[in-house]
């Protein structure tokens, strides 16, 4: 009998887990057997090996090749596996010598020529292997530079299998024509694409005319990751105002920006010559989307993120935030209290981190008028028709602002007093600064992370500047989650002023925005 090992990665979410890969040619009825709890997209890679292996010169072992993927309990899907078994296939068949690959991780999907594919997931593929302790992995060579950025970890990229199978056996490598071979992006269980707009140069915040108040609230939920929500009639800048949030954020750091590329890259949507992604993600889905679409998983699926992890370490934007279907907006709730996804279903449950901050912008009515004296609609159409967003989840938005149309006046000379996006971002990285120095010592870096019992155990600002929340909470118009929340943006009002502590108007000022009324 004939035995070799090698090793890959299967993916549940954005979590790897290695799996050793072992082909076995023993006497019996000719074959190829997979075992190990492997799905029909990767049963049919029988077939794909198969034709790969005769597409590259190689004789096929006409005898009984069993291949077990180790731990037979975790479900193996997809196609990653299929250069590990050929190379596994190839070690037993002696065409290679078996010890070559037996420290190797292989991920890779095989076409019928022998080409190896690129695939989506390979880095939070080879984290996981780099996690595990091991030190080299072949990818295909159109994913090599994502492989690459994973530190103290040798990346051996190859176009062909039969380019893979000279390398092993010391072999002059063959002549390969370049091929254009980028991962298909990805699509939601309802069979929608998601791209993300990435930071745009073009955009900046003084292109906005007036809106004074809605700039002050960007700059205060950039520097402290506040969730955000724009209410107010046609054309006032509700959407222009989301779309230059991202231009206020700094980068991300290192450990960020892997987790935000290692999301993509399952997803299937990163940036075509882009690798690592450095700036903070702007997701925009359709007032059409679906549950699965927002949170992720779908019928069967585990391993498609929703909108809420593609915008993990950016915003998540949802115009026409009450024409979204029914319970798709209170879904975002628990990612909005904890920071990521869990998705259960009978094989298994699956995590997606979904660290966001949430723009939501909406229409006074269904008429959507651009003036009030133009609207037709009852107050009690009204009122339904902005009760689509569910108290809960205002209760869990830190800014609330309601927009008014520019004046002629603003329209036609703001132009020379609006700030541009770099000076405002530059207040904000101040700010972050401030609030990291505060907390250093903690697992938090801006204000909205800290909770609320630390919150109130630590950071709870003096009495005398206190005395508006306080009253409110007398009078029962702010609650013990909205005392939480108003205490985090005057924090942030705090760093962005320089104070080393909100001040009585800092915590006004907060209170105003939480509910929606004008100081």
């Amino acid at each position: 009998m004939a035995l070799a090992r090698t090793r890959s990665v299967s993916l549940v979410g954005v979590e790897g887990f290695v799996v050793d890969v072992e082909a076995a040619i023993t006497s019996g009825v000719p074959g190829l057997h997979l075992v190990g709890l492997p799905d029909a997209a990767l049963n049919e890679a029988r077939d794909r090996v198969r034709a790969a292996v005769y597409n590259s010169g190689e004789d096929w072992p006409n005898r009984h090749v069993t291949v077990s993927l180790f731990p037979a309990s975790l479900p193996k899907r997809g196609s990653i596996f299929d250069a590990a078994i050929a190379l596994a296939l190839m070690a037993a068949a002696e065409v290679v010598p078996p010890p070559s690959c037996g420290d190797l991780v292989v991920i890779g999907e095989l076409g019928l020529d022998g080409r190896l594919r690129a695939i989506p997931g390979v880095l939070p593929a080879v984290l996981a292997a780099a996690n595990a302790g091991c030190r080299k992995v072949v990818v295909p060579r159109a994913n090599s530079a994502e492989a690459e950025l994973v530190p103290d970890m040798e990346v051996i990229s190859a176009g062909t299998l039969r380019g893979l199978l000279c390398l092993l056996r010391d072999e002059p490598p063959p002549i390969e024509e370049p091929v254009d071979d980028r991962p298909p992006p990805r699509r939601t269980a309802d069979g929608l694409v998601l791209r993300a707009h990435g930071h745009q140069g073009e955009l900046d915040l003084a292109d906005v005319r007036g809106q004074a108040e809605a700039r002050q609230a960007l700059e205060i939920s950039a520097a402290g990751g506040h969730h955000l929500f724009f209410s107010g009639p046609p054309g006032c800048g509700k959407t222009m105002l989301a779309e230059r949030l991202p231009t206020l954020l700094p980068p991300l750091d290192p450990e960020a920006a892997l987790d935000v590329t290692a999301i993509h890259s399952v997803a299937g949507t990163l940036p075509s010559g882009q690798p690592l992604i450095t700036r903070a993600p702007f997701y925009a889905p359709h007032h059409t989307a679906s549950k699965a679409a927002m949170v992720g998983g779908g019928s069967g699926r585990l391993l498609q993120p929703g909108a809420v992890s593609l915008a993990h370490g950016g915003i998540l934007f949802l115009d026409e935030a009450p024409e979204f279907q029914g319970g798709v907006l209170d879904a975002l709730r628990q990612p909005l209290e904890e920071g990521v996804v869990r998705i259960s279903r009978l094989e298994g449950t699956a995590s997606f981190p979904a660290q966001f901050t949430l723009v939501l912008a909406a229409n006074p009515c269904p008429c959507a008028a651009a003036k009030q004296i133009n609207c037709s609609c009852a107050p009690n159409i009204r009122r339904r028709y902005l009760s689509r967003i569910s108290g809960p989840l205002l209760d869990r938005i830190d800014l609330k602002l309601e927009l008014t149309p520019a004046s002629r006046a603003e329209l036609r000379y703001d132009l020379e007093f609006a700030e541009p996006s770099h000076v405002v971002a530059e207040r904000v990285l101040l700010a972050r600064e401030r609030t990291l120095k505060r907390l250093a010592d903690t697992p938090w870096r801006c204000n909205s992370e800290i909770p609320g019992p630390e919150l109130r155990r630590l950071y709870t600002p003096p009495a005398e500047a206190m005395r508006a929340a306080d009253e409110a909470l007398h009078n029962g118009s702010l609650s013990a989650r909205g005392l939480d929340r108003i205490l985090r943006v005057a924090w942030t009002i705090a760093d962005l002023t320089g104070r080393d502590e909100p001040a009585e108007d800092d915590i006004g000022g907060a209170l105003a925005l939480w509910t929606g009324r004008r100081p």
